[in-house]
């Protein structure tokens, strides 16, 4: 992994980053608006992921014009997620690599655009591995005045791990996320999901496909030989 400095600190993305919540959310809202003959493909979905519930709501249902309101898709689509959200698993090699980076003892932290509600599920079944993160900033904080692209929730989850920006890297599969990292002045590796054009994240210092290809011996400090 190549970057341009040596990051200290860390920063995950929480959905198709360590967990592989992206199908469930595309199997739903499919299931949604194909109620009127729609189709939600990555074309649409690559300008939603990332970015605060009610946005997103609002872009799909002005973009496939569905004759409900966003604030009724988003309703029936938490109604589906309270079965489904709970059986999400963790993305190939998440739960090694923070283990590594815990061992090491680098600081890190979860940086969210998930609500609270949302969280628990998700990660209801992950309740020991999520123990390891220094803290966990959540979409719903109310310290967050701007959700993605604005760079307010990595910089309060900096805050939180009493970090410097420059200092912290962030792992984030959407394009949204890699904007908002950068904007905050952060190292980003981009993990982009198999149907996103890897270019929309082209602003990332680093692409990868699998956290599995992350050495947790090039974060934090060296090494003493």
């Amino acid at each position: 992994m190549l970057l341009p400095r040596r990051p200290m600190y860390v920063i995950f993305d929480m959905d198709g980053v360590l967990l592989a919540t992206e199908q469930i959310y595309t199997d739903v809202t499919q299931e949604i608006v194909g109620r009127w003959g729609k189709t939600f493909d990555w074309s649409i979905k690559s300008n939603m992921v990332g970015r605060p519930s009610i946005e997103s709501a609002r872009y799909l249902v002005k973009t496939l014009d569905l004759p409900i309101e966003p604030e009724a898709y988003l309703r029936e689509r938490e109604a589906a997620f309270q079965t489904r959200m709970p059986e999400a698993e963790p993305m190939p090699g998440a739960v090694e690599l923070v283990r590594g980076l815990s061992e090491r003892g680098v600081p890190m932290a979860v940086a969210t655009s998930s609500h609270r509600h949302m969280f628990d599920l998700k990660t209801r079944r992950h309740g020991e591995w999520f123990r390891l993160f220094d803290c966990v900033v959540l979409g719903d904080d109310p310290r967050i005045a701007r959700g993605k692209p604005a760079p307010d929730i990595f910089l309060l989850a900096a805050k939180e791990l009493g970090a410097a920006p420059e200092t912290c890297l962030v792992f984030e599969d959407a394009p949204s996320g890699v904007e908002a990292a950068r904007a905050a002045g952060m190292l980003v590796v981009g993990l982009p999901d198999p149907g996103l054009d890897p270019e929309r994240l082209a602003g990332a210092h680093h692409i990868t496909h699998s956290l599995t290809e992350i050495r947790p011996c090039d974060i934090g400090p060296e090494a003493k030989p």
